[in-house]
């Protein structure tokens, strides 16, 4: 076992619905706790019954060697994050045990292992010492992490203050630079710019050809056959598969080849910008069960605003059956702006007839600010287009390419 840097045996994770959020000791969820029993006694005796229990994660196994890149794969609601949660001890498991040999650093979600309060040079310092380097150590690290990050005019200031992509850029920096044995890393680095997304992974590389280990997760197919050599598949909290990458990304695909034309949310958000409901409909908005190289294809995105957002960016992107982008679009693109207040809203963006070839599609749909990062993204949208109308001579399957697009042509003599 002296080569195996995580070791998961039998782990499991069950909420029930309802239920708050488990509590980790501070002062704040003791009052909260304090204040609150009267209510929870009453809500108690008003509804009866047992209470409904999801398990996000269950009897899950496997091995992670020392110097290994590992990806989980799954899709939205898999428990990718649930996992990741575990292994960095911010969450306990409800069954099995999961066994961590070496320091770790993790990289889950905006605001884990920062102190709101405290400045970036004050929590730079701070994560060091949690992960158990010495002032000197940190010291020695400390302006390549700032170089990194891109946050030197802000060091000073608390971090509460930061926007979610500058936290976000720091966050990773640090975790990324001070030495951890264990990189876990969930895809929250869909933040900023792609220049930033493509510095972030070349970083995690460099970590595991220095030999420490890397654990992943991504929808990114291609960002994860760069990086790992091996993967596991997770589907609705169990392991489907463990292999080599291209093996199980093959498995991934192939489970994701039957069309889900409708998706809604089905566990708590974890923020208060997220979509609710996504589906398919035709030029009528009749929802459809199925799609045609003739189609006039929308896909609406019902999305919840909880509190006012200034530049709230909703978008979609088009993908092929191996994940990779087609294209991308955002009503900012022919001038619709999304609403800053709170509210409800519904976002249709529409497709044009005759582009689409007689292939499987996926649907990424997202919530982000500019230089603050993502929100919300999911990727549970899947279509298979059905041959109708003539395309490239009655022979469409048959044309090159991702896509049609109709071009003006001429052809003349020269004279």
């Amino acid at each position: 076992m002296s080569d195996v840097a995580i070791r998961v045996e039998n782990l499991g994770k069950r909420y029930r619905i309802g239920e708050r959020r488990e509590a980790y000791g501070t002062l704040k969820d003791a009052l909260v706790r304090v204040l609150g029993a009267p209510v929870r006694a009453f809500r108690g005796r008003a509804h009866h019954g047992p209470k409904a229990e999801i398990w996000a994660l269950r009897d899950v196994s496997f091995d992670v060697r020392r110097g290994e890149a590992l990806a989980v794969i799954g899709r939205n609601g898999a428990g990718k994050s649930t996992l990741l949660k575990l292994l960095s001890r911010v969450a306990r498991p409800t069954a099995g045990r999961a066994w961590i040999h070496g320091r770790v650093g993790s990289l889950l979600e905006v605001g884990t292992g920062f102190h709101s309060e405290l400045t970036g040079r004050e929590n730079i310092y701070l994560n060091g010492a949690i992960l158990g380097m010495t002032r000197a150590e940190i010291a020695r690290k400390f302006d390549e992490i700032l170089a990194f990050a891109e946050v030197e005019r802000f060091l000073d200031t608390p971090v509460k203050r930061y926007s979610s992509g500058m936290h976000m850029r720091l966050a990773f920096a640090v975790a990324a630079h001070l030495e951890p044995e264990i990189l876990l890393v969930d895809e929250v680095l869909a933040v900023g710019d792609a220049a930033f997304q493509q510095k972030c992974l070349g970083k995690m590389g460099e970590v595991a050809r220095e030999g420490r280990t890397v654990l992943f997760v991504s929808h990114n197919m291609a960002s994860i056959q760069r990086l790992c050599q091996s993967a596991i598949l997770l589907e609705s909290g169990r392991m489907l598969a463990c292999g080599t990458v291209p093996d199980v990304v093959q498995r991934y695909l192939k489970a994701g080849a039957t069309p889900l034309q409708h998706w809604e949310r089905s566990a708590p958000p974890a923020g208060d910008i997220y979509f609710e409901r996504l589906y398919l409909t035709d030029e009528t908005g009749e929802t459809i069960d199925h799609v045609t190289t003739a189609s006039h294809l929308r896909i609406v995105m019902e999305y919840v605003v909880q509190r006012r957002c200034r530049n709230l960016q909703v978008s979609v992107d088009l993908l092929d059956s191996n994940g990779d982008l087609i294209f991308a679009s955002n009503p900012q693109d022919v001038g619709v702006h999304s609403p800053e207040q709170a509210g409800h809203y519904r976002a249709v963006v529409c497709l044009p007839p005759q582009i689409l070839l007689p292939k499987l599609y996926g649907i990424r749909t997202n919530l982000w600010v500019p230089w603050d990062g993502m929100l919300d993204s999911v990727d549970s949208l899947r279509f298979s287009v059905q041959e109708m109308a003539s395309l490239s001579n009655g022979i469409p399957e048959g044309k090159p390419g991702q896509i049609v697009i109709p071009c003006d042509w001429l052809i003349e003599p020269i004279h």
